[in-house]
């Protein structure tokens, strides 16, 4: 119940507005550059590997499926995690939770540029790379620095693009370019190759997670949390299957394509459908970004306002009501995150930071299966079992990071901690 005079959020997110927020929370513009990262690892098999990491994700969703349905407050994996395991879990997967939107975001600035240098050549150099990059976050900074419905309504419209963009390329791709068999293999892909793959999949199918963050505003999510998740996996693992049966079928050197989405659009629609698409791909990621720029910086003011996280997270600008600290803190790190590192390298620390969160998130459904056995919830068949098989594909992925993303990982479990040696003495909601 709130507090006496405190205002409840409005439960005004119904069941396909909810599916679609879970779908747009997973179809980001990393899949406009995703193609050449899975054909660079695998080749011609790149089609099975997206069945695979589907089937890979599937566990974990059925989890996150069954513990959301159980939650009526917003906080997500967070909750989850500090619910079922403890205040020092919670906090740890807060932390990886927030370094996941960074690195996540740092990833999508990257492509940002790639597709940019379709209209303004050169601008991949260093300094014009820095400047883009600089230009980017200052827009979308200021637009949520000034208000959450400005930069609710430009996600909202650059979604709608967005999704258009990549559907409109499914269909001209399917009926106008020429279905030529992918080139033999050179050689068989190793079990790491693989296993790489696998990784940069995941970050195109994880997302979902974000989702779950504002569940204290849906109308039903015992029900439609579960129906969400389930409708959105088939629907993007289709998506992301066909866009690349169309860039196998047009670009011959697809693992050596910067833009590949474009340049499969430039073979059946010449230079005008290249530039359509990386245009569209310059207002997906405009758009994705915009999404993490309102819902991020919202996770440390949400931890901040339950003693979690230190006061100042929680500060609230006394014109614009927005939480400009965190939004200005969340700018800077994007930033350096995406000057210093590439695409692949912000995508595995990105994915390393899911994984330690989904592995969370599968030990939290095993103690919560113990400690209430009989809470009404959406019940994923044999959620054990599941929970199991999503800590061991958590495992095998986490094996393939290098000594860079291990460091900074331990570095961020080690601030996690002096954040709850800081706060662990304190009272919390």
């Amino acid at each position: 119940m709130a507090a006496l005079g405190k205002p409840e959020l409005v439960r005004a997110i119904g069941r396909w507005t909810f599916a679609a927020l879970v779908l747009n929370g997973i179809i980001g513009s990393g899949i406009f550059g995703l193609p050449s990262s899975v054909a660079q690892l695998i080749g011609p098999a790149a089609l099975w590997g997206y069945l695979l990491a589907a089937l890979g994700i599937l566990p974990i969703m059925a989890v996150v499926a069954e513990l959301g349905s159980q939650y009526r407050e917003a906080g997500g994996q967070y909750l989850y995690a500090r619910d079922n395991l403890g205040r020092f879990a919670g906090i740890q997967t807060a932390w990886f939770l927030w370094l996941m939107r960074l690195t996540a975001a740092a990833a999508v600035m990257n492509v940002f540029v790639v597709y940019l240098e379709e209209f303004i050549p050169g601008v991949t150099a260093p300094l014009p790379r820095a400047g883009a990059m600089i230009a980017l976050c200052a827009v979308l900074a200021v637009v949520n620095y000034r208000g959450v419905r400005a930069g609710a309504g430009l996600s909202n419209l650059l979604t709608v693009v967005k999704l258009g963009s990549l559907g409109l390329f499914i269909v001209a791709g399917l009926l106008l370019a020429e279905h030529r068999a992918a080139p033999a293999p050179g050689t068989t892909p190793a079990m790491g190759q693989w296993i790489d793959a696998l990784v940069t999949l995941i970050f195109a199918y994880g997302g979902f997670e974000a989702s779950l963050i504002p569940a204290a505003e849906l109308k039903d999510p015992r029900r439609d949390l579960p129906f969400a998740l389930c409708l959105a996996l088939p629907v993007v693992a289709g998506c992301y299957l066909l866009i690349h049966l169309v860039t196998m079928w047009t670009v011959p050197d697809l693992a050596h394509s910067e833009r590949p989405l474009a340049d499969a659009a430039r073979a059946f629609a010449g230079p005008g459908g290249a530039a359509a698409i990386a245009a569209g791909a310059l207002i997906s990621a405009c758009g994705w970004l915009s999404v993490q720029f309102v819902s991020a910086p919202r996770l440390t003011y949400a931890l901040a306002e339950r003693g979690d996280f230190p006061p100042v997270f929680a500060a609230v600008h006394p014109r614009f009501r927005t939480p400009y600290i965190s939004i200005l803190l969340y700018t800077v790190l994007v930033l350096v995150l995406s000057l210093s590192g590439s695409f692949i390298w912000n995508v595995f620390l990105s994915v390393a930071a899911r994984l330690v969160t989904y592995a969370a998130t599968c030990v939290a459904l095993i103690r919560r299966r113990r400690l209430q056995p009989a809470a009404d919830a959406w019940r994923a068949p044999a959620g054990n079992l599941l929970a199991l098989l999503g800590i061991a594909f958590c495992a095998l992925l986490i094996s393939r990071l290098t000594a860079a993303h291990a460091v900074i990982v331990t570095v961020v479990a080690a601030v996690a901690t002096v954040n709850w040696l800081a706060v662990r003495r304190t009272n919390h909601r």
